[in-house]
């Protein structure tokens, strides 16, 4: 895993990323570890706001189904994303992730998201490409309690709280200063010089399957 670590400069807040798994399908783990009273911590709502790069993306349809399982809450922008498209036909997107509590940590939040590489362009030596995640923002949402100025400021956020009021509610950004800015993703992706072999490849498992096809529609089929 790799971990990136921000140390905040006002009421020492601490954002922690983590990518989980292998390959192109990971979970980002995200915890936020804020310096709270325990009395307030409870009545506020914390969550993150990240931009990921077009390298990698959320899969809306098993989102909505995490979410039907309480499992995870958040809100892509734009809701409607093409799963299939590769990295260089891709664009940003914009993912506000809702934190739930620690159970081990009365002041620390966490919460979960699957992410998916998108397929890149062959590249000439390395078989891997670098995806860069930046650090995520950190909101907090208090809706009973008036919050300092100096540490925190109005975010423009169109969304809900995440606790028991679904109207709208004034998100505020908290101020820190990253130690680490990003978090890398390594995506496997091909090779240049293997084009020739994948296409030989690709064309003779085309024709032979295409022949066992026809072949048994000869053998088996019914023609009037």
């Amino acid at each position: 895993c790799v971990v990136l670590d921000v140390q905040a400069a006002c009421r020492n807040a601490t954002v922690t990323q983590e990518l989980l798994k292998e390959g192109f399908h990971r979970d980002l783990l995200v915890k936020v570890e804020l310096s709270l009273e325990e009395e307030d911590a409870g009545k506020c709502a914390v969550a993150v706001r990240t931009r990921l790069p077009p390298g990698i993306y959320v899969d809306p349809y098993e989102l909505a189904s995490l979410q039907q399982q309480n499992l995870t809450k958040a809100v892509l922008i734009p809701d409607v994303i093409d799963v299939e498209a590769p990295e260089y036909l891709a664009t940003d997107l914009l993912v506000l992730l809702y934190m739930e509590p620690d159970p081990w940590c009365s002041h620390c939040f966490r919460a979960a998201l699957p992410v998916h590489g998108r397929y890149h362009r062959p590249a000439e030596e390395s078989e891997e490409a670098l995806v860069v995640l930046k650090s995520p923002e950190v909101l907090v949402c208090c809706c009973d309690n008036r919050l300092s100025t100096v540490c925190w400021k109005p975010a423009e956020v169109e969304a809900p709280c995440s606790g028991t009021n679904n109207s709208p509610c004034q998100w505020y950004s908290v101020m820190h200063k990253p130690a680490y800015e990003q978090l890398i993703l390594q995506v496997p992706v091909g090779l240049r010089q293997h084009s020739s072999l994948v296409c030989v490849v690709t064309v003779l498992a085309t024709v032979l399957c295409s022949s066992l096809i026809l072949a048994a529609v000869c053998k088996y089929g019914c023609f009037s």
